[in-house]
Formats: structure tokens, C-alpha cells, sequence
């Protein structure tokens, strides 16, 4: 064996020592994880942070409780824009929310809702189709710091220009501006917005049910899962969805080869939206 497959197989080991400490200590389980991902991820974490080897990395991890937030960081951190990819939010506007209309109050469960684009994004959806006050949107995380970004709602000015781009596509009603205030580089959505929003810690690889839900929106969560936990999420999903409920997933996500894929049929096929059958199997 070459020195580098010894060195990469050391470091594996190394790895998946490193995650099973970290669900022994605090509960958070990434052991199934897509493994190339979470490598990458930890190989970040380790130069940033200017730790030597994994096993160095994990002994902070047991000995310094300020290590834990800092290394989720890296393991949960996601890159999201408000409406992103824009004819998936013009296909809740125009195909689902006519389904919604039709119910008298409503839950939304916004699952890895990392620092609150997506979340924001459907708020001003359902307030500009005149749904928001019936509403009860749940925004979830497994990473706490990213959970009070997205309740704080700024994000940096330069960020708005994309923001602005992405709602007009969705088929927004009026301008984005009149959601939020510009001061000292960056832009402050309007606490109204949050008024029937709850943030709550939640994770698709250890907790329940979440609640009956109309619509769950998952998207670019999944991809970094393993099959065998890609298959738990869904069947959550599944779970946690009211009959005829809707789930919105990423682009390059898909239901095929889960074994809950039986309790779900496409709905918007192109853009990864399905309804939950209903019991009678309609």
C-alpha cells in the first residue's frame, strides 16, 4: 500500500471516530453522511482552524465545549439566495398555492432552513398571495447559530441585487424592497415577517415527526446524506405531511430510489415538487 492510501485510510478512521464522538457527546449524528461531503467539510475545518491531524480535532471537540458551534459551521454550512431557483417558487405560487387556498389554516415546515433565505422567501410568498396570516411557518436546524441568523434576518446589501433578480422570476407581486431596510451594508428584512414563524432546533437524522404539515420545503439538504439516511428523511417527510400534502426538494434530489417513494406522486415533476397520496391510495 502506497504512503498516500495509508495516510487517507488513517484518516478515515480518524473521521469516523471524530463523528462518532460527536454523537456519544452531543448528540449530533452525521455517521451517515455521504462521506466524500463530510471529509472535504472537516479537511476545511482542520486548516481553518489550524488543528494538525482529525484526532487532534476531535480532542477539542470533547475538551473545549466553544469547539462545537464553531465545527458545525463547517458541517452544516449551506450557500442559499432568497428564491433560489425561481421557477421552483413560480411553481408553489401557481400550482400549489391554488391547493392551499382551499384550506383554513395552514402549516409550512422550511426543514435545514440554514440562515433563512428560503424561509423569507416563502413568508413573502404566502403574504403576497394572501395566505401568510393563516399560516404557521416551522423553520428548522440542526446548527443553533444559523437558526439566529435566519431570526435576525440581515444579510449583507450586496447579497440584494441577486435577491431582487430571483423574486421578480418567481412571479413576485410587488418589490422586494418593501420587505426590508438598507442601512451600513446590509438589509433588514422586517420583523413582521417573522411574526407567525417558529425556530426550533430539529434534526433529519435523529429526531420524530415534526408535525402535519401542507407543505414541507426540503432543498439541498438531502444531497449530503448517504442513501440509507436520505431514506429516513423521506419517510419523515411522508410522516409529517397532512393527506395531500405537498414536498418540495432540491434539483438534483430525488424520491426514486427510496423506499417511501410509494407514498408520494409528482406534482411538478421539473422542479422536484410532490403530493403525498392520500390514504385511500388516490
Amino acid at each position: 500500500m502506497s504512503d498516500r492510501s495509508q495516510l487517507e485510510k488513517v484518516e478515515d478512521i480518524e473521521i469516523r471516530l471524530l463523528l462518532e464522538a460527536l454523537f456519544l457527546k452531543y448528540h449530533y449524528d452525521f455517521r451517515n453522511y455521504a462521506m466524500a461531503s463530510i471529509k472535504r467539510r472537516l479537511r476545511q475545518a482542520r486548516q481553518q482552524l489550524g488543528i494538525a491531524t482529525f484526532s487532534a480535532l476531535q480532542d477539542r471537540l470533547l475538551h473545549d465545549p466553544d469547539m462545537l458551534p464553531r465545527l458545525l459551521g463547517y458541517l452544516t454550512i449551506q450557500v442559499s439566495e432568497m428564491f433560489r431557483d425561481p421557477s421552483y417558487f413560480k411553481a408553489i405560487r401557481e400550482q400549489v398555492v391554488p391547493h392551499l387556498r382551499t384550506y383554513p389554516s395552514l402549516k409550512v415546515w422550511i426543514a435545514g432552513c440554514s440562515e433563512g433565505e428560503e424561509l423569507y422567501s416563502l413568508v413573502i410568498l404566502f403574504r403576497e398571495e394572501g395566505l401568510e396570516d393563516r399560516t404557521i411557518f416551522y423553520a428548522t436546524d440542526i446548527n443553533h447559530q444559523a437558526l439566529e441568523a435566519a431570526e435576525a434576518g440581515v444579510y449583507p446589501l450586496d447579497r440584494i441585487q441577486l435577491f431582487t433578480e430571483n423574486h421578480r422570476k418567481s412571479g413576485g407581486r410587488s418589490s422586494l424592497s418593501d420587505y426590508y431596510q438598507a442601512a451600513y451594508g446590509r438589509a433588514r428584512f422586517d420583523a413582521s415577517l417573522r411574526r407567525n414563524v417558529v425556530f426550533s432546533d430539529h434534526s433529519l437524522v435523529s429526531d420524530a415527526v415534526f408535525g402535519e404539515m401542507n407543505l414541507i420545503s426540503c432543498r439541498n439538504v438531502m444531497i449530503y446524506f448517504d442513501r440509507k439516511l436520505q431514506d429516513r428523511a423521506i419517510g419523515l417527510f411522508g410522516d409529517s405531511l397532512s393527506r395531500k400534502g405537498f414536498l418540495g426538494i432540491g434539483s438534483k434530489e430525488t424520491l426514486r430510489f427510496s423506499s417511501h417513494s410509494a407514498a408520494f406522486v409528482d406534482f411538478v415533476r421539473e422542479e422536484k415538487i410532490y403530493q403525498r397520496r392520500s390514504n385511500d391510495g388516490g
